[in-house]
């Protein structure tokens, strides 16, 4: 029992440690159209995306229970060992990815270290095939629907202002950015704090320290602090990829971006399913450069990154399923 409240404890700090590295690794998706364009000062937005992502957070448990419930057929076939391998090889690829500066997903490091993990300790048996399919239906979705609808709200935008002059359309609408950068804090932290919500729940289920798959208070409070704390750290490297490197961003398709990611992401948590807001932003931000003229967005970056988002899953189950030999050996 002392050794199960030894691995219950490393859990939850392992969650809190990836909670803070998905915080100032997705710092970008916040804050990187608004500080590409000036609209806000880098420390100025840096502070209020971390306040409304703790806001955000603290909204919902649905993504959560999909994460914690929809992975794995049964909660009681993981226990805390296989979550803290799948823990490492997400904390372990994003790290990477922040090192280099390539915007990836947590959410996709997370999952694939969780199915890896789960796949080389109990077997496909322990896996919910039906649920990882509408996962991963939905992380793949979510930045095609992005880039869609991000055309549709850039040409909108073009068709309403068309006739004023672009000195007055850049100061109203960098003022607006203000409002859609805190759109988007706020539906980036009601995503994806989750995720670590839902990966603590899981082992306090799974250990029988709470009785039904419900978020405890306390794990909320604690999941959106150290997610809050860690966009407020700033991600630096990775805004330079987001914010100049993929479509240079004038303050109205800056704007439009951020509308149409806060919108996606958003509704996602409605639905309760897990997404990731890097893919939505960036998704985002080639829409609506396409928009504007196909070969303004530099697709040779943007290719770069589907790489990245293609190879992230199978990378981190990989990873989760090395940990988990180590975390035997270890335990």
């Amino acid at each position: 029992m002392l050794e199960l409240q030894y691995l219950i404890i490393l859990v939850i700090v392992l969650a809190l440690v990836f909670d803070f590295i998905n915080g100032f690794h997705d710092t970008a998706n916040a804050i990187a159209t608004s500080v590409s364009t000036r609209a806000l000062n880098p420390n100025h937005a840096t502070i209020m995306a971390a306040c409304l992502n703790f806001l955000g957070a603290m909204v919902s448990t649905g993504v959560a229970k999909t994460i914690g419930g929809d992975i794995v057929s049964f909660p009681g076939l993981v226990d805390e060992k296989i979550i803290i391998a799948a823990l490492i090889g997400a904390i372990f690829w994003n790290l990477f990815t922040w090192r280099i500066g390539l915007p990836s997903s947590s959410s996709h490091a997370l999952i694939g270290g969780l199915i890896g993990a789960v796949l080389i300790s109990v077997g496909v048996e322990g896996l919910n095939l039906h649920g990882i399919g509408r996962i991963i239906i939905a992380l793949i979705a979510s930045p095609a629907i992005a880039f869609l609808t991000g055309i549709v709200i850039m040409n909108i935008i073009f068709r309403l202002f068309e006739n004023f002059p672009p000195h007055f359309l850049n100061d109203k609408f960098r003022k607006m950015q203000v409002v859609s950068a805190a759109m988007i804090a706020f539906s980036n932290g009601s995503n994806d704090a989750q995720k670590s919500m839902g990966i603590i729940t899981l082992a306090l289920f799974s250990g029988g320290f709470i009785s039904e798959f419900e978020v405890p208070t306390y794990v909320k409070v604690l999941c959106a602090a150290a997610m809050a704390l860690g966009t407020a750290t700033g991600g630096w490297r990775i805004i330079k990829t987001v914010g100049g490197k993929i479509f240079k961003l004038e303050p109205p398709s800056g704007f439009a971006a951020d509308l149409n990611s806060s919108t996606v992401v958003f509704s996602a948590t409605l639905l309760n399913l897990p997404v990731s807001t890097t893919h939505v932003v960036s998704g985002s931000i080639m829409g609506v450069g396409t928009a504007k003229r196909v070969n303004a967005v530099h697709w040779g970056v943007a290719q770069q990154m589907v790489k990245a988002w293609g190879i992230t899953i199978p990378i981190t189950a990989a990873i989760g399923a090395s940990a988990f030999f180590l975390v035997e050996a270890i335990f």
